[in-house]
């Protein structure tokens, strides 16, 4: 594919903002620095994620925000550069739950207990701890319980470059406890309770 020198200039320069970013960066507020439309910045950003599959580096993106990362082929070697080690492995309930998040965020916690058949408040604390999980809004229901999602350490930790590349998963349908947030005004179930 052959790119215009407008585009070429645009690639260049999310590369380096991405570059010198502490964190995850919105695609507007790359927009807004550039001073271009964030439909020209979603072609940069294509660019640059296709440029970077041959090198050590991978355009990372959840939802609207992305960062540059390390390409996860090269852990051991920066691993040993860096003189770092790996403290700790994940326990089967905390890879369980991690999954449990992974692939049916948003999800609140008496929906993981749900699937687990267990308590899951020790397990979601240690994930939310070591920046695996966090929790990304509240359901607009009774009690308000707090909905979780994978956060861009998940990401990294997998070495995924966004959430469509997890596996494919034939995931069972599973009909959670009515907790008022799926019903009509009338207090009938609207079938949103029923996950794919």
């Amino acid at each position: 594919m052959t790119i215009d020198t407008a585009t070429q200039q645009i690639v260049k320069i999310i590369e380096g903002l991405l570059f010198v970013a502490p964190e995850p960066v919105t695609v507007n507020n790359l927009a807004s620095v550039i001073q271009c439309s964030a439909k020209q910045i979603e072609t940069a950003l294509q660019q640059l994620k296709e440029d970077s599959q041959e090198r050590g580096i991978r355009l990372q993106r959840q939802g609207n925000k992305v960062q540059l990362v390390t390409a996860p082929e090269l852990t051991d070697y920066i691993e040993q550069f860096l003189g770092l080690t790996f403290a700790g492995k994940l326990s089967t309930p905390a890879l369980e739950t991690l999954a449990i998040v992974a692939y049916r965020q948003p999800v609140t916690r008496p929906q993981i207990e749900a699937i687990r058949g267990v308590n899951s408040d020790g397990v979601l604390r240690t994930l939310i701890s070591k920046g695996l999980v966090e929790e990304i809004g509240r359901l607009d229901t009774v009690g308000h319980p707090a909905l979780f999602g994978a956060t861009f350490e998940f990401l990294r930790y997998f070495g995924l470059e966004d959430m469509d590349a997890l596996p494919e998963l034939e995931l069972p349908g599973i009909e959670f406890p009515s907790d008022g947030a799926n019903t009509d005004e009338d207090g009938e179930d609207n079938g949103k309770n029923k996950r794919p």
